[in-house]
C-alpha cells in the first residue's frame, strides 16, 4: 500500500510503499482510509516532541492519528488509528469509532474532531460551561479556536471574546459567533485595558487558551482581584503556542475564586472519553452536516506529503489529506 512514512527524526514523511497493517487483536479491524487531518498534534507526537509520545521515530513508520475511513461493510465512520492513519489501508480501535452523517463529506469531517477535542472537552469537563457564561477564548484565529467559538455558542455562552493574530481571521470569527475581537500584536497596555474593561462590565467566567505565554500572564493579571467578593473563574489551558512557561503571581490564586486546569491526553476520565465518542463527537457531526458548525479545509494529495508537512496555512484553515 502507498503510504507517508517517518523514517528519523527531523526528517519529512515520505510517499512510498509499506506493509499493510495487521490486526492485533479483538478491538481491532482493518479499513480503508479516505482522508486525514494534517495537523500540529500529529508533527509533534512524530517528533517525539509531544509529552504523550512515547519516542521519537527512529525507524519507518507510518503516520497519523485519526480520520475518516470505510469499514469493510462499506459504513463510512471517524476512527482513531492503532496503526498510523495516513495510509491507504490502517487498523483502528473499534471502541473508538463514530458513524458519519451522510450528509457530511470526507473533508470536513476529517478536519472537524481534533478542533473538537481542543474545545468542547475543555469547555464541557474542565470549564463546565453553563448556558449565560462568558466566554474568552484566547488564540481563537486557529483552526481549533475558531471551532471553540461556535461551539461556546452552541453551549449557551452569553458573550465570547475572542483573540488572535490574524486580523482577518478576527473579523471573520464575528460572523462564527464572537462578540468581541482583540488583536493581540497590539502592545501590552492596550491589551490589558480592553480585557480589563471588558471583565469590569461583564465579569469573565471561562478563560480557554490556546497560547500560554506572554498573553496568558497579561490576561492573569487583567483578572486578579483586590480583595473584593469576585465571580469564579475556569480557566483551561489547551495549547502552548506562544510558550511552554509563564510566570504566575501567588496573589492571583489567593485575590480571586480562580480554577487554574488544562485540558489534554491524560486529564480526562475514561467516562469522559467514552462520552466523547457516544455523545460529544456525534452531535458536532450533526451540527457541521447541518451547516451550523463551519470549518475551513484545503484539500490536499498524499503524494504531496513531503513538502506539505512544513507548509503554514493561514487564517484558521486545516490541510486534509485525501486518499
Amino acid at each position: 500500500m502507498k503510504a507517508a512514512v517517518m523514517y528519523q527524526q527531523g526528517g519529512l514523511p515520505q510517499y512510498t510503499d509499506f506493509p499493510e497493517p495487521a490486526v492485533q487483536n479483538n478491538d481491532e479491524i482493518l479499513i480503508s482510509v479516505k482522508a486525514v487531518a494534517l495537523k500540529h498534534f500529529d508533527k509533534v507526537r512524530a517528533s517525539g516532541n509531544h509529552y504523550s509520545s512515547d519516542a521519537p521515530v527512529t525507524s519507518g513508520q507510518v503516520i497519523g492519528g485519526d480520520g475518516v475511513c470505510v469499514l469493510e461493510d462499506g459504513t463510512r465512520v471517524y476512527g482513531v488509528g492503532v496503526s498510523g492513519m495516513l495510509a491507504e489501508k490502517a487498523t483502528i480501535h473499534k471502541s473508538r469509532i463514530v458513524k458519519l452523517p451522510d450528509e457530511l463529506d470526507d473533508i470536513t469531517a476529517a478536519a472537524l474532531p481534533n478542533a473538537v477535542i481542543g474545545a468542547a472537552m475543555g469547555l464541557k469537563f474542565k470549564a463546565d460551561i453553563q448556558p449565560g457564561d462568558v466566554v474568552l477564548i484566547n488564540g481563537a484565529t486557529g483552526f481549533t479556536g475558531r471551532v471553540a467559538v461556535q461551539i461556546a455558542k452552541h453551549y449557551g455562552a452569553k458573550k465570547v471574546i475572542a483573540t488572535g493574530r490574524n486580523q482577518q481571521s478576527l473579523n471573520e470569527l464575528l460572523s462564527l459567533g464572537a462578540d468581541e475581537t482583540i488583536q493581540v500584536l497590539q502592545d501590552d497596555e492596550s491589551f490589558k485595558s480592553r480585557i480589563s474593561a471588558i471583565h469590569s462590565e461583564t465579569p469573565i467566567d471561562i478563560i480557554v487558551d490556546y497560547l500560554w505565554g506572554h498573553t496568558a500572564e497579561m490576561i492573569l493579571g487583567c483578572i486578579k482581584g483586590d480583595g473584593s467578593f469576585t465571580n469564579k473563574i475556569r480557566y483551561v489551558s489547551v495549547g502552548g503556542m506562544s510558550g511552554d512557561l509563564i510566570q504566575l503571581s501567588a496573589a492571583n490564586l489567593r485575590s480571586v475564586d480562580l480554577q487554574l486546569t488544562g485540558s489534554g491526553l491524560g486529564a480526562w476520565s475514561k467516562a469522559q472519553v467514552g462520552e466523547l465518542f457516544t455523545d460529544i463527537l456525534p452531535e458536532m457531526f450533526a451540527l457541521a452536516a447541518a451547516g451550523k458548525l463551519k470549518v475551513d479545509t484545503i484539500a490536499v494529495k498524499l503524494a504531496d506529503i513531503a513538502k506539505l508537512w512544513e507548509q503554514r496555512v493561514s487564517g484558521g484553515q486545516r490541510l486534509v489529506v485525501t486518499i
